[in-house]
């Protein structure tokens, strides 16, 4: 079965990691003060508006981002020059981007992290190191359309190979699911942090009235 199949286990492996990335990347813009840590494309064009004080979004923030994705990259380019086999590449890759994640969550359970100081640009360079493993990872494994983190591309094959552009429509399911990945991860992440910032601290008052002692009858 070939990869261009939605149907092949890498190819389903990748629209999970395309699903994580819509998580990942949701919960650090939102959360960590307007930062992507997959998707240096729009950190590039962050930085332009912090540096140029539009709206004012950080610099700090991008550069750590952008800093530590590189670094990953690295890393993960290292580590495909002396494997063969994409399979044991990838999987090799995960074990280290699942690790760092697992840090990053540990460090933001300890630590109070807030958008613009050092606690949240740790969990930045943290995520953005594992994305950045990832992302040379997967440009060795070249599984058409599949980044796992960018679309552009996939969206513009979508279009341009269809019926419509005058192409036979081949791989438009896949294409189609790896956008569709992406879009329920961030809407799963946005749903979470609304649960976790405004019902779970709602739930919380609400518990703590009941328990107040109720003044006695005169």
């Amino acid at each position: 079965m070939s990869p261009d199949s939605i149907r092949h286990p890498l190819t389903r492996a990748l629209l999970v990691l395309t699903f994580t990335t819509g998580v990942i990347d949701a919960a650090s813009y939102l959360g960590l003060g307007n930062v992507f840590v997959a998707n240096m494309t729009g950190n590039v064009v962050l930085l332009g508006f912090g540096i140029a004080g539009s709206g004012g979004l950080p610099v700090v923030a991008p550069l750590v981002s952008l800093g530590a994705f590189l670094t990953g990259a690295v890393l993960g380019g290292r580590m495909a020059a002396g494997l063969a086999e994409r399979t044991l590449h990838l999987s090799r890759s995960m074990l280290i981007e699942i690790g760092v994640v697992l840090v990053a969550t540990a460090w933001a359970l300890v630590v109070d992290v807030t958008p613009g100081r050092f606690s949240a640009d740790v969990v930045v360079a943290l995520l953005a190191f594992a994305l950045g493993v990832r992302n040379a990872t997967i440009r060795r494994v070249k599984v058409a359309d599949l980044t796992t983190t960018v679309l552009t591309m996939t969206l513009t094959g979508l279009a341009a190979d269809s019926p419509l552009a005058g192409g036979d429509g081949s791989g438009s399911w896949r294409r189609g699911m790896a956008v569709v990945a992406m879009l329920v991860g961030a809407i799963a992440a946005v749903l979470a942090i609304l649960i976790w910032v405004v019902f779970v601290p709602a739930a919380s008052a609400a518990d703590r009235a009941d328990a107040k002692p109720q003044p006695a009858p005169r």
